[in-house]
């Protein structure tokens, strides 16, 4: 069979099976099997796959069916126009936490942003994200979790900034070795009893999904740390779900009541960035 009909063929299988942009995941699959990036993909439609090329690309597909993420097969993730290693010890970054990073580069251009800190690091996506665009910024990046860690330690490798981003083992801000002007979290905020049971997303680690009852234990947390943790005018960003924005913001309010919060949508239209601006 030619890249084209073996193309064709899993876009076809994937979308029987309800899977969601069966079209991209068949080509991301393909790709990977053939070692091929997507413009040689598309220059080698006509070409015949080897036995091997057939196996592989049998196995990658079989594997997506079983309801394994197609990130944890091929071993990456694009995110913020970069590829990041992924692995079952993270969270896959999902597009939508692009805008985190983006409100954090609007916020270091008004403002003097020296040191900042990632607390719930994963896979170091936003940290080094961040570390890229802000040369001049120290950056601190916390995870309690060790398998975690190692995943962000290569991802730092990678993109060539082990010398700027301090990987901290930790819970929250409790191994800040100092207080940043800058604070930005996606921590865990799913509602624990929507933690999914099936599918491809309860492969990935509960510790980085499960918010507790309503879903922000973690972020109360990480709010009643911030004082200690944060810089005076420092600023606060934290990821949230669908219906989060209200409560979120009401206990910012409780906390520092003299702070400025403001909450930013996605673009489905979803609030999915709140931010606080300490006075």
């Amino acid at each position: 069979m030619t890249v084209k009909e073996v193309l064709a063929d899993a876009r076809r299988v994937l979308a029987e099976s309800s899977i969601e942009e069966a079209s991209l995941e068949a080509e991301v699959l393909l790709r990977d099997a053939l070692r091929k990036k997507r413009a040689e993909l598309y220059l080698a439609l006509d070409d015949e796959l080897t036995p091997q090329q057939r196996d592989a690309f049998r196995e990658r597909l079989a594997r997506r069916l079983g309801g394994e993420p197609t990130a944890y097969i091929v071993g990456y993730r694009e995110f913020y126009g970069r590829e990041f290693l992924v692995g079952p010890s993270v969270l896959i970054p999902r597009p939508e936490t692009e805008l985190l990073v983006g409100r954090a580069l609007e916020i270091a251009r008004q403002h003097p942003v020296s040191a900042l800190a990632e607390v719930g690091t994963g896979c170091g996506a936003v940290a080094i994200s961040l570390a890229l665009e802000l040369p001049e910024c120290t950056v601190y990046a916390t995870d309690v979790s060790a398998a975690a860690l190692e995943v962000a330690r290569a991802n730092c490798q990678k993109h060539g900034v082990t010398d700027r981003v301090s990987l901290l083992p930790g819970d929250l801000l409790e191994t800040l070795p100092e207080p940043v002007d800058l604070i930005v979290a996606n921590l865990p905020y799913v509602r624990e009893c929507d933690v999914p049971r099936t599918g491809p997303v309860s492969r990935e680690p509960r510790l980085a999904l499960d918010g507790g009852a309503d879903g922000l234990e973690q972020i109360r947390r990480l709010c009643w740390q911030i004082e200690g943790g944060m810089r005076p005018g420092g600023c606060l960003l934290l990821e949230i779900g669908m219906g989060q924005a209200g409560p979120v913001t009401a206990f910012l309010r409780g906390l520092f009541p003299s702070a400025r919060t403001d909450v930013t949508p996605d673009l489905g239209g979803i609030d999915r960035v709140v931010s606080l601006m300490l006075s």
